[in-house]
């Protein structure tokens, strides 16, 4: 079986509690407005087999404390993430959290074929205009569900307001100097990073969506 995948990457600390293995499923139908992942938006990119994905990830397996499964929308994909799912706890009982930007009204059936594979589902889509008060989420809209007792144990402690300790990315750099960042950033801190470099007379590319940055411009807060 096919699934498109955007990224794999090991350790992940800012998405859920200690060193995560992430997957980053490529394509997205919601596509949300200031999104920072707009680069994961496109379909029929990254086709891999589910085959191909546990191999990369098993030699990790062992040393991680949890997998987060984010996007672009992995329930876009609904039979490839049942069956990746399903692989990954044949070989693991650690955390599995997935990320999806639908309601979970609308994704419950397919929620409920996983059999118990996702511990904890973070729903809803980003809105931008939402308040970002409360962990593991981009927009207080978003909601959190502890769908085992593991799920219970070990994410009902995201269950709160932000920490200074939530407010923190992962940085990987890739092998052609492309740098990207994992966790939840707060709104426009791309643009403001964007800012910040072009003052010291860098240029940077930012995948986050721009269709309500016009117009708006960003005081360097280190200045």
């Amino acid at each position: 079986m096919i699934l498109y995948l955007s990224r794999i990457h090991f350790p992940v600390t800012t998405l859920g509690p200690g060193r995560r293995i992430g997957l980053w499923f490529q394509g997205c139908s919601i596509r949300c407005k200031g999104c920072v992942s707009a680069d994961t938006w496109g379909t029929g990119k990254g086709g891999v087999s589910i085959n191909e994905i546990m191999a990369a990830i098993d030699p990790w397996l062992d040393e991680a404390d949890g997998i987060t499964i984010s996007g672009g929308e992995p329930f876009d994909q609904p039979e490839a993430l049942i069956n990746l799912l399903a692989e990954i706890r044949s070989k693991t009982n650690k955390d599995i959290l997935v990320y999806s930007g639908h309601p979970f009204e609308k994704i419950a059936p397919l929620v409920d074929q996983c059999k118990g594979t996702i511990d904890a589902l973070i729903s809803d889509p980003y809105e931008e205009n939402a308040s970002q008060t409360l962990a593991l989420r981009g927009s207080d809209n978003q909601r959190l569900h502890c769908l085992t007792p593991l799920g219970e144990t070990r994410f009902r402690q995201f269950d709160r307001t932000l920490k200074l300790s939530d407010k923190t990315f992962d940085i990987m750099f890739e092998e052609e100097g492309a740098i990207w960042l994992a966790g939840i950033p707060r709104r426009d801190d791309m643009r403001r990073l964007k800012t910040v470099l072009a003052k010291e007379g860098h240029i940077a590319v930012t995948t986050q969506d721009e269709r309500s940055a016009r117009g708006r411009t960003y005081d360097n807060p280190y200045s």
